[in-house]
């Protein structure tokens, strides 16, 4: 049976209306990526009314009109072909793309955009070009649990361990990608970083620390031959856009302690988009990436935009090794680009090959933070 609980306001007006979900209804809709750690019995009710979306809230809307994203990306990795009058789950958030969209979280259930194929729901304040109009939604409500409350990501999060950091005792080499901007190939890169130590015998975890919620970047890695990937969704967050420097750097220990605890031989770290991008800059220039990071592949297209990110990681006195990425499509533009930063650039086939024999940056880093009392326990809670 149906049962539905209003709330009223001071003023006489109806705030909040709980209707109960039936298992059937949930079942019948198509969920997204990004809500994959919920478990669909975990949803409960509809919760509607004057509310306020908060980012990772999970949201079921009916597809109003089609427009650039016709498929949604299930939790199984399944590209949904989506028809007007569908119903989705997928999550509020906010979306930083310069070749799609660039979207920010709703103040209200009114009508919105489907920014993102791994499932984010928001308003589009911006495209590029050559996008199409977003597909637009009608929300019917936020996604509740059995008591009405709001259901979101963060409620399935990884736990965040009982530590700031790890010490260089218990955490395995850690690499990190960055690069200039999208489609830079960073993800290509890390996946064949990890080709090369997986075939080299290590036991490789990744985790793609910051970005938009959506499995393609994690199954690459996964299947290059990570025994573990996680990402940004696996720690409470639907879409890293406007987070806070410190909510961020919490993902990063959160997702590198969680691979430490599985015993890795080595963690390889994507970073989202350009060091351009304010999120992806205040990490990569924080202490907490620079105690975590033991050595840096920068990703670029060109040759200028290789000198650049080069000069910029140096300034931060971070240990950069190589350059990689879109940039070795061109054998010219590689060796222009090591002429101009006197780093070695390595296509796939090198890196592939590197195993765990990664060139030495030369950069002596800080050791990370030892914190003694904290026992390894702690850590693998």
């Amino acid at each position: 049976m149906t049962k539905t609980r209003c709330e009223t306001g001071l003023d006489g007006h109806s705030r909040e209306s709980v209707v109960a979900l039936s298992p059937e209804r949930v079942e019948r809709t198509k969920a997204a990526f990004s809500t994959r750690r919920v478990p669909p019995e975990a949803c409960a009710t509809l919760v509607s009314g004057a509310l306020r979306p908060r980012s990772g809230d999970l949201v079921i809307a009916p597809v109003e009109a089609l427009g650039q994203h016709k498929r949604l990306e299930h939790p199984n990795g399944r590209k949904v072909r989506l028809f007007v009058g569908d119903e989705v789950i997928v999550c509020y958030g906010s979306r930083y793309a310069t070749d799609q969209f660039e979207a920010v979280v709703p103040q209200d259930l009114g009508p919105c955009d489907l920014v993102a194929g791994g499932g984010i729901a928001a308003i589009a304040v911006s495209k590029h070009a050559s996008m199409r109009d977003a597909t637009r939604l009608r929300p019917s409500g936020l996604v509740g649990d059995a008591a009405g409350r709001r259901i979101n990501v963060g409620d399935w999060a990884i736990p965040h361990p009982l530590i700031d950091s790890l010490d260089d005792s218990r955490r395995p080499p850690t690499y990190a990608v960055v690069g200039a901007s999208m489609n830079a190939g960073k993800t290509t890169t890390a996946a064949k970083l990890i080709r090369g130590m997986a075939r080299a015998g290590l036991l490789v975890g990744a985790a793609k620390v910051t970005g938009t919620g959506s499995g393609g970047d994690l199954w690459h890695m996964a299947d290059a031959g990570a025994a573990e990937a996680v990402d940004f969704t696996d720690a409470g967050l639907a879409s890293t856009f406007l987070a806070s420097p410190a909510r961020i750097e919490s993902v990063l220990t959160t997702l590198v302690c969680h691979l430490a605890a599985k015993k890795m031989d080595a963690i390889v770290l994507e970073i989202a988009d350009g060091i351009l991008q304010s999120e992806t800059a205040a990490l990569v220039s924080s202490k907490r990436f620079a105690g975590t990071v033991d050595q840096v592949i920068f990703a670029a297209s060109d040759p200028v935009s290789a000198a650049t990110g080069v000069d910029w990681l140096r300034r931060r006195e971070l240990p950069i090794v190589a350059i990689s990425g879109a940039i070795t499509r061109s054998s010219l533009a590689m060796r222009e680009a090591t002429a101009a930063t006197g780093l070695p650039v390595l296509d796939g086939e090198a890196l592939a090959l590197l195993g765990p024999h990664v060139p030495d940056s030369g950069v002596t880093r800080p050791p990370s933070p030892t914190i003694a009392r904290i026992s390894r326990q702690a850590c693998a809670s």
